[in-house]
């Protein structure tokens, strides 16, 4: 897997900061549209409050190529402290890559144009169901 993320900074305060939180905020939005299932029982109380029951990412699921610029020359025309802009925030949504990426692959193995019943987070299970789907003609098990 390979991810490349080029992300407007503005005029970065400290770079070093500025990477883990790109990269950070990638992978936590990964593990949300991936991994993080919530489940609850009939009474209400969540069954996935442990970390043997709610799976986040963790170092092993880094893509194996993970590449992160911080676009150069980038000023802000907003009054903000140095001119900075927000990092720790926006990367969360550029995971949204990788679920639409999983989502085309199974599009891909359908016969007939094919949209995935797939919905986030895309776990195992989830991929599965969905690439049934599509030898079934979109009708879910």
């Amino acid at each position: 897997l390979r991810v490349d993320i080029v992300h407007d900074c503005g005029r970065s305060l400290n770079p070093a900061v500025d990477l883990g939180q790109i990269e950070g905020g990638f992978m936590q939005g990964y593990g949300w549209l991936t991994s993080e299932q919530l489940h609850w029982d009939d009474d209400g109380a969540l069954q996935t409050h442990a970390p043997s029951t709610y799976k986040i990412p963790t170092c092993s699921d880094l893509p194996d190529d993970f590449r992160v610029e911080m676009l150069q020359s980038s000023g802000n025309r907003e009054k903000t402290i140095h001119r900075s802009k927000a990092v720790g925030e926006p990367p969360l949504m550029l995971s949204l890559s990788a679920f639409f990426a999983i989502r085309d692959a199974i599009a891909s193995v359908a016969t007939q144009p094919f949209n995935p019943p797939l919905q986030a987070p895309a776990t195992p299970e989830a991929i599965l169901n969905a690439l049934q789907a599509s030898t079934r003609g979109g009708q879910t098990p």
